[in-house]
């Protein structure tokens, strides 16, 4: 009796260890498509779409235990993106979209990619540089603020990161946090003395 006479294929469905949905004009990420690669699946590029935050639910993504490499360039993402946590997650490209604040996306990247080592965010009013009219100062702070926060970065946009920049970014950003928390112990310090001595007055 032929096996595939009911119509059913005995082939087992096709697996990939990438994927490309780039150029399709999407509104939403096709899990259709990307769900079954769940035990293969290693780079998937999403670039070059319509994905926002209102429509790109990416809480599925972390069902994807191998990916390592996840390409966003060009959508309309925002700073407030919530992405899932994915501890196989080494790259992630998001240039080109709409980040501005970059603490509270470094914050998110920081916390659901703890392995990452390379982070490509170039064209983001978030990552002023040359290319956007950011001044060479802008550049530099902003690159000693993402290396300072993500230590295990190996790369940031286009260019390697050096231990002499590491190096700078910890002493900078340490001594930036150092002068804020001694600014509030000492706001706080003030604010009880003025508790003490208005408790005082008859």
């Amino acid at each position: 009796m032929d096996p595939n006479a009911s119509g059913q294929s005995s082939q087992p469905p096709s697996s990939f260890q990438w994927l490309s949905f780039a150029y399709q004009a999407l509104t939403e990420i096709p899990y259709e498509a990307i769900l079954p690669q769940t035990d293969t699946l290693e780079v998937l590029d999403l670039s070059f779409n319509l994905l926002d935050d209102v429509y790109w639910n990416p809480a599925l993504l972390g069902q994807l235990e191998k990916l390592s490499t996840l390409i966003l360039d060009c959508n309309n993402y925002t700073s407030h993106i919530k992405f899932p946590f994915m501890a196989s997650v080494t790259t992630v490209c998001i240039n080109k979209n709409n980040i501005n604040n970059l603490p509270v996306f470094v914050e998110e990247i920081r916390r659901k990619f703890p392995n990452i080592k390379i982070l490509s965010m170039m064209n983001n009013e978030a990552a002023p540089s040359y290319f956007n009219g950011g001044s060479l100062n802008q550049y530099t702070d902003y690159r000693q603020y993402v290396i300072s926060q993500l230590p295990g970065l190996e790369v940031l946009d286009d260019t390697e990161v050096l231990e002499q920049e590491r190096v700078q970014a910890r002493r900078t950003y340490w001594l930036q946090q150092s002068h804020s928390s001694r600014r509030r112990k000492d706001e706080s310090r003030k604010h009880t003395h003025m508790l003490k001595k208005s408790n005082t007055v008859i």
